[in-house]
This record gives structure tokens, C-alpha cells and sequence, in this order.
């Protein structure tokens, strides 16, 4: 594995700049808090104290004065602005964790956030990902191009790789481990693992670093290590390209990969292996996005209604009698769909579960003997 030092680190004069809007006793006490994470976390804490630090100095609030309903406040200032349940709650995660911290130092005497409501995640993923079909265009298309863009999508797509793990690995990481070809990343949490890379992942990557023997695998514009808002920048190009119409993020790629290995059917034990979720209520959440979809109860049914038997006879609806009998292919259907209005004629002639329509109306029978139901051999509707 190639030395850590070598990897992008974010310094706390980088995280907590001198232009926030936070005195000098604020400063101290978020640098302080965040300077305990790995790279990734001091990042995302450090964005969403900046945001709250920022919504306080919009509001005349001192960031070691806050009180609960400022919390709450800011809770529904951020679901106006149209952020997800699981962002809020994150943020507000964040700010429970920094005020307890705050508390442990006496910095503030009671922790503001340790009571906070925050709002119920759905059990399901609302990521938006790819299906089997759109994710192989989409790596067609990341071949055809540059080929930064190609070995980037396709470690991402049969990877799962979170874009900071990916833009993080270094060329010295590859390696080979019993016939396999192997990349070396840090995980979430700062957790050092070894994971395989299929061979056209692999043959994308040798045809990117060609000749490059060191340094980050993934390169940007100047030179320097790629970071995530070109990966991001890339990511939406090349799904415009490929005619796919959806909002898709890197992270909407992780989510593909998960989704792809449950229909393929990989062990949820696997995946959540494969995705380093540390909560396997985590993994189930994009299972149960798939499920509700592929397993609804609307198509059982709607198989079940169209292979109903209605016995034979004469029924009536909206003042008209109809012959109805069985056959082969479920139900028919004897009436007149010529009297029936525009809007009608032609669903009642695609019901499944009534295929056959006659184009005749019969006078009601005295008996339902079967001798008196006329005989037809056609299948036809008037049109006029």
C-alpha cells in the first residue's frame, strides 16, 4: 500500500477558514471538535457546521448561545430550502455531536441538541440509480470517450466505490493477491481494506495510468489529484450523453452497484460487505427500494383478475343487458360496443380479462339455456 502521507489531508486553517462568520472563541471550539475525524467525516462535519455557523450569523445568533427552538428553527429552515430527511437529520447529527463535545469541555453548560427531534427517514433508499440496461450504456458510453472517464465510471459502477475512496487510491495501491487484481482504499472511518477489481476494471485502469508509476490514479485538469466536483462534473456529462434522463450523482453509481448485486442475486451479506455498510439495515434499505417495485402486489393481482371465470348468463349494467360466457382465454363478452360512448369502445375491447366482444345485441333469452345464446364466429367491434 503506498505511504498514507501521500493522500489528500484536510488541515483545520483549510476546514475553519478566517472568513467564516464565527468569532475567534467559535473558531477554536469547531476546530478543536473536528480535528479528532479522519479526512472524509472532518469534511462533511465541517460543511454542515459551516452551513449552521452561517445560519446563526444570518440570525444574530451567537454559535455557543444556541438554544433548542434555534435548533428546531433551523430544522425547517433547511426542509423550506428542500433538503432530504436524511441530510437534515445528518446535519442535526452533527450538531448534537459538536455540542456534546462542547459540554464534555465546558465549553457550554448543557448540550442544546441532545433532545432534538429529527424526522424519520423512509426505510427506503431515494437515491436515484441505474437500472442493468441504463448502467451498461452508460459504461458503453464512458469507454467511448477519454479514457480518465472510463476507468473512473467503471471502478464506481462494479466497484460501489464512494467517490472519496476512489479519488483517494493511489497508483501504488494496485497490486496483485493470489490471481487477483487488487486496489488498496480507505474506507469510511479511516478503515484500511484490500478489495478485488474485475479484470475490465482493471484493463480500464492499465490503459489510463499507462506509463505512471506513482502518484494518484486519478488525475485532474492541472495535474493534481481529480476531487469530486469534476468527478461530478463528469458523471452528469457523460449520463446526458448516453440519453439518460435522470439526475445522477457519483453516488448515485454505489447505488446502482448495490442494486445491480441484490438482483443478481447476491447475499444482502455480501453487498453489505462489498458497500462497507457498518449497519445491514443500511443495504436492506436499497432492497426494500428494489422489492417495492418488483415484487408490488398490483402485478399478482392484476394477473389473478385476468384469469377469472364468471359463470354464464345474462347481466346487466347501466340499463343494457350483456350474454356473458367462458371461454379458453378467461371471460367474453356478448354486447353492443357501438352503442357504448367513444371513450369506451376501445378499453372494452382491450380488458384482458374480457377478450372476446361481439358486436351484436341480443334480446334477453326467457331461459339461459345455452341453445339460445346465438352462434358467432368473429371477434369484431363496429366503429361507428
Amino acid at each position: 500500500m503506498a505511504d498514507t502521507t501521500n493522500t489528500t489531508t484536510v488541515h483545520t486553517a483549510e476546514v475553519v477558514r478566517y472568513d467564516d462568520p464565527v468569532i475567534i472563541t467559535e473558531r477554536v471550539a469547531v476546530a478543536a471538535f473536528i480535528a479528532g475525524y479522519t479526512d472524509p467525516t472532518r469534511r462533511s462535519y465541517a460543511t454542515d457546521l459551516r452551513i449552521f455557523a452561517g445560519w446563526c450569523h444570518d440570525h444574530g445568533i451567537n454559535l455557543l448561545n444556541v438554544r433548542r427552538p434555534h435548533l428546531e428553527m433551523f430544522a425547517r429552515w433547511m426542509e423550506q430550502e428542500g433538503r432530504m430527511a436524511s441530510t437534515i437529520g445528518r446535519r442535526l447529527s452533527t450538531l448534537s455531536s459538536f455540542y456534546k463535545y462542547c459540554q464534555i469541555e465546558d465549553i457550554v453548560i448543557k448540550n442544546p441538541a441532545a433532545n432534538i427531534r429529527r424526522p424519520k427517514v423512509d426505510d427506503e433508499s431515494r437515491t436515484l440509480g441505474l437500472d442493468r440496461n441504463e448502467l451498461g450504456v452508460l459504461l458503453v458510453q464512458a469507454g467511448l470517450g477519454d479514457l480518465r472517464d472510463g476507468a473512473l465510471i467503471t471502478l464506481l459502477a462494479l466497484n460501489g466505490l464512494r467517490i472519496s475512496e476512489a479519488l483517494n487510491a493511489d497508483i501504488g495501491d494496485l497490486s496483485t493477491e493470489r490471481g487477483h487484481r487488487t486496489l488498496a482504499i480507505v474506507r469510511k472511518g479511516g478503515k484500511h481494506v484490500t478489495i478485488p477489481i474485475a479484470p475490465r476494471t482493471g484493463r480500464a485502469l492499465d490503459l489510463y495510468i499507462g506509463e505512471r508509476s506513482v502518484g494518484p490514479i486519478f488525475l485532474g485538469v492541472e495535474g493534481g489529484r481529480m476531487d469530486r466536483y469534476c468527478a461530478d462534473r463528469m458523471v452528469k456529462r457523460l449520463t446526458k450523453r448516453a440519453g439518460i434522463d435522470k439526475k445522477i450523482s457519483p453516488h448515485s453509481l454505489r447505488h446502482s452497484f448495490i442494486t445491480a448485486a441484490l438482483d443478481a442475486g447476491v447475499p444482502l451479506r455480501d453487498v453489505q460487505e462489498a458497500a462497507s455498510h457498518a449497519d445491514p439495515r443500511t443495504t436492506m434499505r436499497y432492497d426494500r427500494a428494489r422489492r417495492s417495485l418488483d415484487r408490488h402486489a398490483t402485478y399478482i393481482v392484476s394477473t389473478f383478475i385476468a384469469g377469472a371465470r364468471f359463470p354464464s348468463g345474462w347481466v346487466s349494467a347501466r340499463g343494457r343487458d350483456y350474454r356473458v360466457g367462458p371461454t379458453n382465454a378467461g371471460t367474453w363478452v356478448s354486447c353492443h360496443v357501438a352503442t357504448l360512448p367513444l371513450t369506451k369502445r376501445r378499453t372494452a375491447c382491450i380488458l384482458h380479462a374480457w377478450p372476446t366482444f361481439r358486436s351484436e345485441k341480443y334480446p334477453k333469452p326467457s331461459t339461459t339455456n345455452s341453445s339460445d345464446a346465438p352462434s358467432w364466429q368473429a371477434n369484431h367491434y363496429s366503429s361507428t
